[in-house]
């Protein structure tokens, strides 16, 4: 039996970005691998919409998250972190750790914090600088983080963001919208394995970094900027990912990025009329395109159903998390999905929730999907003019 995985992250690898990982593997200090870093680099600065450096380091998404704490905020500081979630709630944990002064604005799981929220908690603390989760893959909940932006510009604070499950499902215009720092993660939308992170770092964000006293050596990000537009790292980088990530950013933009948009909205917009139809609750009031969170039917096991998918037709569901463990399934579409992928995850849960004696009329969900998959006609392929 084939196995899949629709969570969101890691998701499923393209043939071709596995077959650019497996080639025969350079040295890092060479003028060839440093020219495919400098390419690699101008195709991020094109994902993420930004001609300021975006720093690539060999670590989870976690990592990056921390570099952004022990480089961006100095000790004592005042900050403001939005918890509205598991992740959202790691920032204060990783600010707690490293002795920052944390005014925590406390959100409801499954809400979105507001810009009206984000201007209190600024204008209470006297913060000027916040860290903020865009997609809470916890959740499944999208805050507009557009609007956030213009808050963070009006009152003169640096935004910081945790876009690891959000960059290349949503809009985000790291420039336009003047973000400090942008995160991303390499097992998300970009489709590879886990294993590099990504930060964009804006004139002010470096501005941060120098002078700061706190101790750092792996994550200073200063050692990291000296070398990024000569293709130079401070470290011996994850090489095999790298040769992964050019070709994953030229994938992107070969189909273009509006067109990855609104596939990604397009697939998300499908699994919840699917979930609607099967008469599963969301979790997320205001829902992210990367991933659809749905509470179990009552009297019904989150985990069993999702063994259920796994058992009988290979794949792989995220459950919940932290108060949310045990109570909810996640379906991940972020990535390399199409329609079919979505009819496949929407009919096997349905027959999972089906054994498991929540009423279902049989094709419904794919029924109720229709409408949207339909819509995947218009939108432009890989490499169409």
């Amino acid at each position: 039996m084939k196995r899949r995985l629709f969570t969101p992250g890691p998701t499923p690898v393209p043939e071709e970005i596995t077959l650019a990982m497996a080639a025969p593997l350079p040295h890092h200090r060479t003028p060839e691998f440093q020219e495919t870093m400098r390419r690699t680099h101008e195709l991020l600065q094109r994902v993420y919409r930004t001609p300021d450096p975006v720093v690539v380091l060999s670590a989870s998404g976690t990592g990056a998250m921390e570099a952004a704490v022990v480089n961006l905020t100095h000790p004592g500081e005042k900050v403001l972190s939005v918890n509205g979630g598991k992740f959202g709630a790691r920032w204060g944990e990783l600010l707690c750790t490293f002795g920052r002064d944390v005014e925590e604005l406390q959100i409801a799981w499954g809400e979105s914090v507001t810009p009206e929220q984000v201007h209190d908690g600024l204008s209470r603390s006297g913060a000027r600088i916040v860290f903020v989760t865009h997609s809470e893959t916890s959740t499944a909940a999208l805050c507009d983080l557009q609007q956030i932006s213009q808050v963070t510009r009006d009152l003169d604070a640096v935004l910081v963001v945790d876009a690891i499950t959000s960059l290349g499902a949503h809009r985000l215009e790291t420039q336009r919208w003047d973000l400090g720092c942008v995160i991303g993660g390499s097992q998300k939308a970009f489709m590879m394995p886990p294993g590099l992170s990504f930060l964009s770092l804006s004139e002010r964000a470096r501005a941060r970094i120098d002078g700061n006293p706190t101790p750092r050596y792996y994550f200073d990000l200063n050692k990291a900027l000296q070398g990024v537009g000569q293709g130079r790292t401070p470290f011996t980088p994850a090489i095999s990912l790298l040769l992964g990530l050019e070709r994953s950013c030229q994938r992107i933009l070969e189909e273009g990025l509006e067109a990855v948009w609104l596939r990604h909205q397009l697939l998300a917009d499908a699994v919840r009329a699917g979930a609607a139809a099967m008469r599963l609750k969301p979790v997320a009031t205001r829902p992210s395109n990367a991933v659809t969170a749905v509470y179990a039917p009552d009297g019904t096991s989150a985990d069993a159903v999702r063994d259920c998918v796994w058992r009988r037709f290979g794949i792989k569901l995220a459950g919940g998390q932290g108060s949310l463990l045990g109570r909810i399934l996640r379906i991940g579409h972020l990535g390399a999905y199409d329609a079919a992928d979505v009819l496949q995850v929407l009919c096997a849960l349905e027959e999972a929730l089906h054994e498991h004696g929540h009423p279902v009329q049989p094709g419904a969900a794919t029924a109720a999907a229709r409408s949207s998959l339909a819509q995947l006609d218009a939108v432009p392929q890989r490499g169409a003019p």
